[in-house]
């Protein structure tokens, strides 16, 4: 059974003795450095000898009640009278080397004016810190900076905690999350990293990793043959791989699917352990959504690539079981009706930066969750979806804040899915022109419903762009004449009727009209385009 020392070694291992007095006030003097002479070895002080806590202690013997690691404080009661003679100080101190306390601090007053010189010598011949402490610093201050300490250098571990948890989550959604989920251990800790697939085959690494497959052979086996939660440790004389850990990746069902196996020189912490837990669950969770994840999508898409003809001369069974694999893959019943959405990014230079950075693994989760399904591909103009959601105005909003705006189809049914599609396809062209979101459902199924006042105005604007010159009211009598002589399907009779004129006057204004706009209104192109262009023309400028 591990020692208490042992179980709170990993909470307390972030503190070191160099930490701590780097802390301590000035007056505190170093009467004996059991580091020094270690300094030019290339190690960093920081990484020095682990403080665990402070204690105060008056006894003659305390190392029954002591955790190895400890700095104790005495005013030096053991040392009055018989304790101060050499050989019993000598054994007081052999006796805290012997338990590994770190370092000894002796507090001047009430008993002694100076740190006894039999205590200097032995610390000095035992190597153990001595520090003598002044009356103006009590003993509580110590620990209380101790405390401070503590509490600081816990607070950045948990915050290099978070970042490393972040880091894996930006991992997993990236377009190779299992080779930036390996890296992101290895950059954090001194360790190499090794993924195997559930054919015992190595399908990525990370860091220099000095063991090939055959080496790791052994605990591989036991890893990919056993069962339940669990991790096999190894260790291996070659640099780098003094403490192995492997941890399986299992199914749901407890099939497994692969393994993650990470080695170093020296053990990771309880933090650095918390991190390597959160990135063996995301690569069981990668595993099981290529081996075990929702298999209707597949299903669905196996069917209609081998039997198209399903989607319209199906037998009823074969559109049943098509509706529910749909349903699956929609999240949703069978009987509810799907919107084809297709949507369009107005900022390109974001889009873009976003792109390049995360690929499109990112987008496709993002819109697989707001429309809640799984049936969504990332195209050349942006997105396409089949949803079964109504798209709301507070979906629209939320979309709206990612930068992209969408065409939002009609209720359809899944015979009639490629004509929806191909519906919203005509209005995504509205849609970007626009930057606003547009419904299907919505729309008049016109020239110019589809058209729409933007688009018409355009139109509107270079058709009669020779009459802007004019006087507007030359323009509205020439443009009313226009539309009398189209609206009768170009009558000369009919339109003079409609407009009170003779005969003559609107055959000569409507040559008047052709010779300004260049056109030959005799072209039935040409005069569909007018009639059309006529509908806006109440927008020219």
């Amino acid at each position: 059974m591990p020692l208490l020392s042992e179980k709170l070694d990993s909470r307390f291992r972030f503190v070191t003795l160099a930490q701590f007095r780097r802390e301590l006030p000035d007056d505190l003097v170093v009467l004996h450095d059991a580091d020094e002479g270690h300094a030019g070895d290339g190690q960093d002080a920081d990484h020095g000898v682990l403080l665990r806590w402070v204690e105060p202690s008056e006894l003659e013997d305390p190392t029954p009640y002591l955790m190895d690691g400890e700095f104790i404080l005495t005013a030096g009661l053991p040392f009055v009278g018989d304790g101060g003679r050499p050989e019993l100080v000598d054994a007081y101190v052999a006796r805290l080397v012997e338990s590994k306390v770190c370092a000894l601090g002796f507090g001047l007053t009430p008993y002694h004016d100076a740190v006894p010189q039999p205590l200097i010598d032995s610390c000095r011949q035992r190597n153990l810190t001595l520090i003598q402490v002044p009356p103006s610093v009590p003993f509580a201050a110590i620990g209380l900076q101790f405390a401070q300490l503590l509490e600081s250098e816990g607070a950045k571990v948990f915050r290099q905690l978070a970042d490393a948890n972040r880091v894996l989550m930006r991992g997993v959604l990236s377009p190779r999350p299992e080779h930036e989920l390996l890296q992101a251990l290895v950059q954090r800790f001194p360790c190499w990293a090794v993924l195997v697939g559930g054919d015992g085959r190595i399908r990525g690494r990370a860091g220099k990793s000095p063991l090939d497959s055959a080496s790791l052979a052994a605990m591989l086996d036991r890893l990919l043959s056993g069962s339940g939660p669990r991790v096999e440790l190894e260790s291996y004389t070659v640099a780098g791989s003094l403490h192995v850990v492997g941890h399986p990746l299992r199914s749901s069902k407890d099939a497994n699917l692969g393994a993650l196996v990470i080695g170093s020189d020296e053990r990771l912490t309880a933090a650095q352990n918390n991190v390597v837990s959160t990135a063996v669950g995301l690569l069981e969770l990668l595993f099981r959504q290529r081996t075990s994840g929702s298999l209707a999508p597949s299903q669905l898409a196996v069917a209609l690539l081998l039997h198209p003809e399903t989607m319209t001369g199906g037998s009823g069974r074969q559109v049943t079981a098509a509706k529910d694999l749909l349903a699956q893959s929609l999240t949703s019943t069978r009987t509810a009706s799907m919107r084809v959405v297709q949507g369009v990014n107005v900022d390109a230079l974001d889009h873009a930066q976003r792109g390049s950075s995360d690929g499109p693994v990112r987008e496709l989760l993002q819109w697989r969750r707001l429309f809640e399904t799984k049936l969504v591909e990332i195209t050349d103009y942006g997105f396409a979806a089949i949803t079964r959601l109504r798209v709301d105005d507070a979906l629209l909003a939320e979309v709206d804040k990612l930068g992209w705006r969408v065409v939002v189809g009609d209720p359809t049914e899944l015979n009639d899915l490629p004509a929806a599609y191909k519906r919203a396809t005509s209005l995504r062209s509205r849609v970007q022109s626009t930057q606003q979101n547009l419904r299907v459902d919505a729309v008049t199924w016109s020239v110019t419903g589809l058209l729409g006042p933007e688009a018409g105005s355009m139109l509107a604007g270079r058709l009669f762009a020779p009459l802007l010159g004019l006087d507007p009211e030359r323009r509205e009598t020439l443009l009313g004449i226009l539309r009398a002589w189209l609206g009768e399907n170009g009558s000369w009779d009919g339109a003079a009727k409609a407009l009170g004129l003779h005969r003559n006057s609107v055959r000569r204004q409507i040559g008047v009209l052709a010779e300004l706009l260049q056109y030959d209104i005799n072209d039935a192109q040409t005069r569909a385009e007018l009639w059309i262009g006529l509908q806006y023309a109440d927008s020219l400028p």
